[in-house]
């Protein structure tokens, strides 16, 4: 089916496939729902979406409702998981197409799932990938400037990612329910539809609440929890997952319980340290942070810390106003700053750098190497002892993008791991 559909795209002009467009993704959903006999009618759904925070919020759901003795599907831009199957994501995009949505949730009925958690985006729905499955709740993270150049608009961008709110009400399921973060100025919106149940989270809802070093703790109602995650955003990520879990019928205890073992999430602030043995201490964090607003907390998270910063910023071709955002950000709560390749796809790479420049004023705290892996290395190099190198803009994305659409295999971890075994073997 898939080979046959993607012969008949090419036989359409370009022009006419391009004013078709809506009406073919429509129908690319309408027959892989048909295709794989409407699989979401036959398991509960949880969507999240919302600009950041939407694959750390996927995994801690799912991590909350395994703890329940829920067997759980779960779609990110991480991986794939049915049950204990985990499958890393190689698509580089969270909602991939080609029926890929209604395929995931027909494994995850016929591997004997009860739940689906699915990370939903802007993109997904611009492309229709949500239609034709009936959703149970749906979670609201956050909302800033993101995917402009590909939605037109601000405005646009907010209007794709309220269709999933949408699909929520329009959804046969009952009860239907919408969670959202009420100290965001959007968070109202998501609720504005017909449904059961709305819920709201808040930094309001916790009596107490500590940052530390290597992670943070809260106090929710009469229970004190423990997460090993850092951040503030992080607390408001625990929060939606504590939230919606409770929705469907999860006590405080079991998520409690359920965050304070959690198991690192991959590419989300991510730590790797070098042996207390070697030349010296250092720590390096992979991060997916890859707007104005997420990697500004991600840097904030690390304050007071000494802090060698690897950039990449955004992938050619796309958002290019934020290019000097972001490294005046780097230049502010770094000690020193390296550009570096990251996504160029067609866009020549010394370009994205060259904008990027623009945003620093003090070159003493700039350094330019085009190759990820030396630059990595070099911030390895130049971190004090007990310092930190903080790797943003990838995640666990599977490949560099380059131009004519070349994939250069590629994981920030594995590069982190081999060059701080490196300092250790020197030690």
């Amino acid at each position: 089916m898939d080979n046959i559909l993607r012969n008949i795209k090419r036989l359409i002009p370009k022009s006419v496939f391009r004013a078709l467009q809506p009406v073919y993704h429509y129908a690319l959903s309408a027959i892989g729902a048909v295709w794989y006999g409407f699989p979401s009618r036959h398991i509960t759904v949880i969507g999240v979406t919302g600009t950041k925070g939407k694959s750390t919020v996927t995994e801690l759901i799912a991590t909350i409702l395994r703890a329940d003795g829920k067997k759980v599907a779960s779609l990110s831009t991480i991986q794939f998981t049915y049950g204990e199957k985990r499958e890393r994501n190689m698509f580089k995009m969270t909602m991939p197409g080609r029926f890929f949505v209604h395929q995931f949730l027909r494994r995850a009925v016929n591997e004997g799932c009860n739940y689906a958690v699915m990370e939903m985006t802007s993109e997904g729905a611009k492309l229709y990938r949500h239609k034709f499955v009936e959703i149970n709740a749906l979670v609201f993270t956050n909302l800033t400037p993101e995917h402009i150049e590909s939605h037109g608009s601000f405005a646009n961008y907010k209007a794709a990612k309220l269709k999933l709110a949408q699909a929520v009400a329009d959804s046969k399921k009952r009860p239907r329910i919408l969670v959202a973060n009420a100290d965001d100025e959007h968070g109202a919106d998501f609720l504005n539809f017909d449904v059961e149940e709305k819920i709201t989270y808040s930094l309001t809802d916790l009596s107490l609440y500590t940052l530390h070093k290597d992670g943070f703790s809260m106090v929710f109602g009469n229970t004190t929890i423990r997460v090993p995650l850092v951040g503030l955003f992080n607390i408001y990520n625990a929060l939606a997952a504590i939230k919606v879990t409770g929705a469907f019928g999860v006590t405080l205890e079991t998520a409690g319980k359920a965050l304070r073992n959690l198991a690192p999430i991959a590419g989300r602030v991510e730590h790797f340290e070098s042996a207390r043995g070697a030349k010296k201490h250092v720590t390096a964090i992979v991060d997916y942070a890859h707007t104005v607003d997420s990697l500004e907390k991600l840097y904030q998270a690390f304050e007071n810390r000494s802090k060698v910063c690897v950039l990449g910023n955004t992938g050619g071709g796309r958002d290019t106003w934020k290019r000097p955002e972001m490294a005046a950000l780097a230049e502010k709560y770094c000690d020193h700053v390296i550009l570096t390749d990251e996504d160029p796809y067609d866009e020549p790479p010394q370009q994205i750098i060259a904008d990027m420049e623009k945003g620093i004023t003090d070159k003493e705290k700039l350094t330019v190497i085009m190759n990820r892996r030396e630059a990595i290395r070099a911030a390895v190099s130049l971190a004090q002892d007990d310092g930190y190198v903080l790797i943003s803009g990838k995640g666990t994305d599977p490949y560099i993008m380059r131009a004519n659409g070349e994939k250069e295999p590629w994981s920030d971890a594995e590069v982190v791991k081999e060059i701080l075994k490196e300092l250790n073997e020197v030690a």
